[in-house]
């Protein structure tokens, strides 16, 4: 699905349960290429873990190495992802990401005073909770048993939930001033703005035939400083991105089963069956119809 985004471009998730705007996600990584998420942003907090293996966690421009056992507070609208770089089997990497609503409504005087500074502070794009630090212990805890609710559904477990978020955005009110400021990460901004621009007309466009210059037109840059953009965040060209795109997007309609492969070839925007077929095979180590016969 293209991300969409408002104008301040922000990308609009869609919650299942807009009443209760938490979101759970875990076993990700293991259907991803070299278990690694796709970079993105969203306007929600965003709280993850490593679980069993050692994470690379990259922040706008920022690389965190999380142990077994960390986890990390991501900020609202800052560009991350995600890369497993030990383990034989993919970390489960529980989840969690929640609007501030969650904990309280957006014009109440509580979001105002203790939420709002938190969102709103563009030198603090993320907090590490390390599992070796005494003083992290009951975030840690308090996550752990965020993830426990999400995943099993207790009774009452949207009021625990709630209340355990309230208590970790407290500690991050109280601390705020304690945390390592990145006031870099303002400079880094205008170029995130970039990127998520010639992301998103990736993501509109896949499907039909675009070139470089019209990926950096989006962003009203050069076609050689769109390429140092997505270097800097993406470690890949403008064109590589938009190839691993269309990947995905195939690989999503082969597991659908609805269509040929002909029609998804030509619907992700490759003009010849072969070409998909080298390319897919050289990413995810099968071929299309192998991907398919898997159900992968």
């Amino acid at each position: 699905m293209p991300i969409l985004l408002d104008h301040q471009l922000r990308e609009q998730i869609s919650h299942e349960a807009t009443e209760f705007p938490v979101a759970y996600y875990h076993d990700e990584l293991g259907q991803l290429p070299n278990w690694t998420g796709p970079i993105h942003w969203h306007p929600d907090f965003e709280i993850a873990t490593a679980a069993r293996n050692v994470l690379d966690y990259q922040v706008g421009q920022q690389h965190i190495t999380l142990e077994a056992g960390d986890s990390i507070f991501i900020n609202g609208n800052v560009l991350h992802r995600v890369r497993q770089v030990s383990g034989e089997k993919p970390d489960p990497v529980p989840i969690i990401v929640f609007s501030g609503a969650a904990v309280a409504p957006e014009h109440s005087a509580m979001y105002q005073k203790y939420i709002l500074p938190i969102a709103q502070c563009d030198s603090l794009p993320f907090v590490v909770f390390r599992q070796n630090e005494s003083a992290h212990r009951e975030v840690l805890r308090l996550t752990q048993e965020t993830y426990r609710c999400l995943s099993q559904h207790p009774p009452c477990y949207e009021m625990e939930v709630q209340r355990n978020l309230s208590r970790i955005l407290e500690y991050l009110f109280l601390n705020l001033n304690c945390f390592p400021k990145f006031d870099a990460f303002r400079v880094q901004m205008k170029n995130q703005i970039r990127l998520q621009q010639m992301l998103t007309f990736i993501y509109e466009h896949y499907g039909e035939t675009i070139t470089l210059k019209e990926i950096a037109n989006a962003a009203h840059i050069s076609r050689s400083e769109a390429g140092r953009c997505f270097q800097t965040y993406l470690g890949c060209s403008p064109i590589e991105a938009l190839i691993q795109y269309r990947l995905q997007t195939a690989r999503r309609l082969l597991c659908e089963k609805t269509q040929t492969l002909q029609k998804i070839s030509a619907a992700c925007g490759f003009n010849s069956v072969n070409y998909f077929s080298r390319q897919f095979k050289k990413v995810y180590g099968v071929t299309p119809g192998q991907n398919r016969n898997l159900g992968k």
